[in-house]
């Protein structure tokens, strides 16, 4: 490495020290106004955490015998994952609360126990009740409510990041505060009933999105840990599953690896890998499927019928969470048909993959396409307002092309800074990455697209073309769907489109910038990750500093 790199290494850990120093202030006025000491003590192991990987992470990459980028991914993903898991608490992710009682119904028939009632509220301990109702605890201000429990709404931990939510998990006010709440006759009889129910609503997927976070949850069931302990458990193994497959992804990827591993750097990216969301299983799925055909297409000799199996399951897996998805099979076109011996083996190949997504698409997600399909009229709950209808939309293509357009013209900013991270928590612009970090870590992703002295360019016109067409159409069926499930018919544009829906996109678009006309002659990957990672440090302290801030 120059020693030029080295000197920036240096910088920016210095840089990221100073920051954090100077984001001790904000703790220190959250410390004043709360009374609580101890988040001094908090922030500054969070400090020297984040001092110290960037201190290792820099001094192997100035070593004399680097790691690969795969080897070097596992270690960023883990520590900032973990950064990012406790600085961002349990559920307070997008959906998060949803998606952790999926994987909890999940987990029920792990252990062989039963998984909800007929009327699909799922079972759960009795201690795990206090998480999705913490009215009497955290200071209600009308975020966080949940409908069906009364005219007063309950309060869910994490739903809005306070101070107070950090005082109460790390505090360890648990067995005090479940004391207190189970101190009701409803209380003592879930408790003698050893099970209660959740108000939480599960989502409609497939139950293959949530066997990490299962996983997790039984194994803490298991051990006897309280709700606290359940919750991490569950993010720690979502994150270890995204870590492996984008480890598998990387070391599979022909070419553009920095750039796999730049998209899986991005603060939205790493909040959504350490938490109990199903976007995990999608963009680990998408990525690694992604990077086989990219292999398959451009360096193996042939394709072995463990690679056609190997896309079918991934395909089977990813495509029911959001079956717009399904457009990246087209990625397997990239493939010369001669490289499967033949067209024969060309359609088994292409027979096994749809089938597999045509299948599970037909085992999970049925009844809501009839349901949507079949429908004379909508209501979009959340707005109180009549929507559109799928009948509605077909025979309207103008409006479609309409709101699609303005939607990108008036959010194409907003959908572009979501897809980077400026709106972290649960949906919460308070808790961003700033947009001079959103600017910078884009510039850090073009630069990583252009091609390297010496490096190949390996897709031709037909190809970007292709890529670019792939990605267009999954982008207006994702707007079409929301159009669909989610915008009353009195809005201007698309209601309920974000920016993270994109990630899975990213890096194949990515790809595409690589050309034989502009080449990066400096600015090696290494460096250029290296401070990607160090921005994602900073991001983390100020958002634990922000948070410190919002004191009830």
């Amino acid at each position: 490495m120059r020693r030029g790199q080295v000197t920036g290494i240096v910088l920016a850990a210095g840089l990221v020290l100073l920051l954090g120093l100077w984001h001790l202030t904000d703790v220190r006025a959250g410390v004043v106004a709360s009374g609580d000491r101890w988040l001094y003590g908090y922030y500054i192991w969070l400090l020297l955490f984040g001092m110290v990987f960037l201190a290792m992470s820099g001094y192997q990459m100035c070593a004399g015998r680097q790691w690969s980028l795969e080897r070097f991914f596992v270690w960023a993903a883990l520590g900032l994952g973990i950064m990012f898991c406790i600085v961002l608490p349990p559920l307070s992710a997008p959906d998060e609360a949803s998606h952790y009682i999926s994987a909890y119904q999940l987990s029920n028939r792990l252990l062989g126990r039963e998984a909800c009632t007929e009327d699909s509220q799922v079972y759960i301990r009795p201690q795990d009740c206090l998480i999705e109702d913490m009215t009497d605890i955290l200071k209600d201000d009308g975020s966080g409510y949940r409908e069906g429990r009364g005219d007063e709404g309950t309060v869910i931990l994490g739903q809005e990041l306070t101070e107070e939510t950090y005082r109460w998990i790390y505090r360890e006010r648990l067995e005090e505060d479940r004391e207190n709440t189970w101190q009701t006759e409803e209380g003592a009889a879930a408790l003698q009933a050893e099970q209660c129910l959740s108000y939480q609503p599960t989502v409609r997927t497939t139950p293959m999105a949530y066997v990490p976070q299962a996983v997790g949850i039984t194994i803490s069931r298991l051990l006897g840990l309280g709700p606290v302990g359940l919750l991490f458990f569950g993010r720690l193994m979502n994150l270890f599953f995204f870590t492996a497959m984008g480890y598998l992804a990387i070391r599979r990827m022909p070419f553009g690896k920095e750039i796999l591993f730049g998209v899986y750097m991005l603060p939205m990216t790493l909040h959504l890998a350490s938490s109990f969301s199903y976007d995990v299983m999608i963009l680990a799925c998408s990525g690694y499927f992604a990077a086989i055909c990219l292999d398959l297409a451009y360096r193996a000799e042939r394709v072995r019928a463990a690679d056609v199996l190997l896309l079918a399951l991934l395909m089977g897996v990813m495509g029911p969470c959001k079956m717009v998805y399904g457009v990246i099979t087209g990625y397997c076109l990239l493939i010369p048909i001669k490289k499967f011996g033949g067209i024969r083996n060309w359609v088994i190949s292409a027979v096994l993959v749809l089938g597999a997504f045509c299948g599970a698409m037909i085992a999970v997600n049925r009844n809501t396409v009839a349901m949507y399909a079949e429908a004379s009229e909508s209501y979009v709950a959340w707005a109180q307002e009549t929507g559109y209808t799928f009948s509605q939309l077909i025979h309207s293509p103008l409006l479609v092309i309409k709101m699609c357009y303005n939607t990108l013209m008036w959010q194409g900013e907003q959908l572009y800074s979501g897809m980077i991270g400026s709106a972290l928590g649960n949906m919460d612009p308070v808790l961003n990455t700033p947009y001079v970090v959103v600017l910078a870590l884009t510039a850090i992703l073009a630069v990583l697209a252009l091609k390297k002295p010496g490096e190949n360019v390996w897709m031709g016109a037909l190809s970007r073309a292709w890529i670019w067409f792939l990605s267009l159409t999954c982008l207006s069926a994702l707007m079409f769907s929301m159009l669909l499930a989610w915008t009353p018919v009195t809005a201007s544009m698309i209601q309920g489109v974000q920016g993270r829906y994109l990630l899975p996109l990213l890096p194949m678009i990515l790809l595409t910038v690589k050309n034989d006309r502009v080449v990066r002659t400096g600015w090696n990957d290494g460096y250029l990750l290296y401070v990607m990672t160090a921005l994602d440090v900073y991001v983390i302290l100020r958002i634990f500093a922000v948070v410190c801030l919002r004191v009830s």
